[in-house]
Parts: structure tokens; sequence; C-alpha cells
């Protein structure tokens, strides 16, 4: 059986659901379309007995695989902010509800990461390994299946278009180890595929030249029974260095301490490489953003998945309509960001305020304000 929409292409192979995302022009960027069109396709699967399992890839303009996806469409975000296309609250609401279907699906649910994995991609992949979360044998039970292979380049970017990293990322890095969860946020860091396992952000290391065979194998499996899907896992899997991540220490070190600009302060007073590149990397980035992310790291770490991803969509509000800064969509980070970045691609954003030290708390802590009572907060219905 097979289902073809414009981006998001589906079929129903043995007892799995195969869905692959088909924007390669954008690198699978997400759009609005694609958000509905996955999220239709999810639902009817988890209520589906035909299908046990769940797999999702991307693809690139020479085929399959090679880009997973780049995050959502980040020049439909801008159009938005300078017309104040009501789409874009759309967008998220329903990013976000995906995000939540997906990190709590009852289905196993099995993402083949090859190439970029950014942004919204991490949304559609994320969450802690199901291996980690359940027993295999736990029949009728979800989790997750994350793969990487030696083109991933894995990242959570959004402080570098002057927002925050979303899509339940608040969750995911602050639950990575020790203070590698505030260094991925705030800095946007690349991960490939060593490294991304080795930070709880994947689960096995796939060859690039096995993934379509590993893609066909899996109609074959008998999902229903744990040990034939482990025993798929294990065919296929390939050993990756055991090593942890190199700067591991000083991330520890600089990136516990209690604030942004003490961070920057502190790594650009050490004498190292490592120190000097990362807080030159920082002072690149939104002071006001940098600000409110550490915030949030901080804040979800405490916090269920459900309420993360409300607190987000509260951040991203203020994000695109800053009313605490007397801001419209046209003169907020975001809009300068992007531009900066993908619009007229001069690499030289104009931030407000321009640098670390001038943030203060009353810019920083409304973010975090619900702008929404309870009772009609756009994800008040998730469970």
């Amino acid at each position: 059986m097979k289902a073809e929409m414009t981006e998001v292409l589906t079929d129903i192979r043995g007892q799995v659901g195969f869905i692959t995302l088909h924007r390669p022009g954008a690198l699978n960027a997400l759009s609005l379309q694609m958000i509905r069109d996955l999220t239709l396709c999810l639902l009817a699967w988890r209520d589906d007995d035909r299908v046990q399992a769940v797999a999702i890839r991307g693809s690139n303009k020479a085929g399959p695989f090679g880009a997973f996806c780049a995050g959502g469409d980040i020049r439909f975000f801008h159009q938005a902010l300078l017309s104040g296309d009501p789409r874009a609250e759309d967008f998220f609401t329903e990013e976000y509800t995906l995000n939540h279907l997906i990190q709590t699906y009852p289905k196993p649910y099995i993402a083949f990461m090859d190439g970029v994995v950014m942004g919204g991609g991490m949304g559609l992949c994320q969450g802690q390994a199901w291996a980690a979360r359940q027993s295999l044998s736990a029949r009728g039970q979800g989790g997750k299946i994350r793969w990487v292979t030696a083109r991933t380049k894995m990242a959570m970017p959004e402080t570098l278009i002057g927002l925050f990293p979303d899509v339940a990322g608040g969750y995911f890095l602050s639950r990575c180890p020790g203070h590698t969860g505030e260094w991925l946020a705030l800095t946007g860091t690349t991960l490939g595929a060593t490294d991304a396992i080795a930070l709880g952000l994947a689960d096995h290391c796939l060859a690039v030249d096995q993934q379509a065979a590993a893609w066909e194998a899996l109609g074959r499996v008998n999902v229903a029974n744990p040990q034939q899907l482990e025993q798929w896992v294990t065919t296929y899997s390939i050993a990756v260095s055991p090593d942890h991540l190199k700067t591991r220490d000083p991330i520890d070190h600089y990136f516990s301490m209690d604030s942004v600009t003490r961070m920057v302060q502190a790594l650009e007073a050490a004498s190292t490489d490592w120190a000097q590149q990362t807080a030159a990397l920082l002072r690149q980035r939104s002071p006001l953003m940098l600000h409110v992310t550490l915030e949030q790291i901080r804040r979800a770490r405490h916090l269920s998945l459900t309420d993360d991803l409300r607190l987000e969509r509260n951040m991203v509000r203020h994000c695109f309509l800053p009313a605490h800064l007397g801001r419209n969509g046209a003169q907020t980070e975001t809009a300068e960001g992007i531009r900066a970045l993908v619009i007229d691609k001069d690499n030289a954003p104009h931030w407000h305020p321009a640098r670390l030290e001038d943030v203060t708390p009353d810019m920083v802590l409304p973010f975090f304000d619900s702008p929404w009572p309870p009772h009609s907060h756009p994800l008040r219905d998730l469970a």
C-alpha cells in the first residue's frame, strides 16, 4: 500500500509504516503542510493494527537518505514576522503537537538520521532511547531507535537566528550528560555520529551504504516480536569509538556557571584555543536569546515533556510578538537573525542589545510568562 503526498511519502510494508520526507531542494525543511501530513499519518497508524512500528527517513536530490531534515522553514518564519501571517501561530502549535505525538508514540519509532539533522528535524526523532525506557520484551509499548551515520550533522542552532532550541529542545538537551545540554543549546555546535551517541541523542551507528538494505529488510521483520527487532538492529549496527566527548571537562566547567555573561567572560580569560573559539562563537549569537536559552534549559531540566512544550509555546509567541520589549515582529531578534543568515546573507546581524553584559532580567523573564490562561492555552489538550 502506498500513499503519496507532495512532500511526505508513505508506504506500508509488512508490519511497518515507512515515511520519507520528500522536500530535497530545501533539505526537507518542514512546511506547515508537511507537519499536518505527518500528524495525520502517525495518528492513523497509531490506531492501525497492521502497523506495528514506524520508520522515517529523509531524501536528497539524488534519492533517499543523504539529508534527514534541516528544521523548520525559516524563510516562511521571516515572511510571517514581516507580514503578521497568522499561519505562524498554527505552525508552532501543530509542530509541537507533532513532537509530543512522536515522543509518546505507543509503537516503535525508527529514525534514519543521515545527513543534516537540525532544529525541527531533531524534534522528529528525539526523546529518550527506547531500549533504556522500557524492556524490549514489553509487547505493545513504543520507543525509539535512532540511527546515525558517518554523514550525520546534528545540531540545535537556533541561537544563530535569534531564536531558542524549541521542538522540545529544552526537554531533551537538558537531559544530556552534565552541562553538555547548555553547551549545545547556546553554541549550536554540530555533532557527528560518535558524539551524538555519547550524549544520548542517538542510539546506533549505521554504515552509509547499508541504509537502503536496512530499510528494505525492516519490512520483512516481525516487529511485533521485540527479539526479532533487536536482531535487526544488531545485524546493521556498527561499532563507534567508545571515547567520550574530548572537551567534556571544560564544557562542564564553563557551562555550569550561573549566567551566560560569566561563562563568556571566563572563556575569554582562558588561554586554550577551544575556550577562545567558544567565546568568540557565543559573542556572535543574539545576547538576549542566549540569556533566554540558558534560562530555558535550566527550567526544562525539572519539567515533564508536556510542560516543556507548553513553556516553549509561550516562548515562541514572545519571540514573534515581544510586547514586553515594545517591538513588533519585524523588529525581533528572530527576524534580524534570519535576515542576516538567509535573506541578505551578510552574516552581520544587528542584535539588540548588542552585548551580553547589557541584557537585564526584565528583558528575559517575561519570555516565560504564558500569554494565555490555562483553559485557552494552544497546547492545553496535550496529555
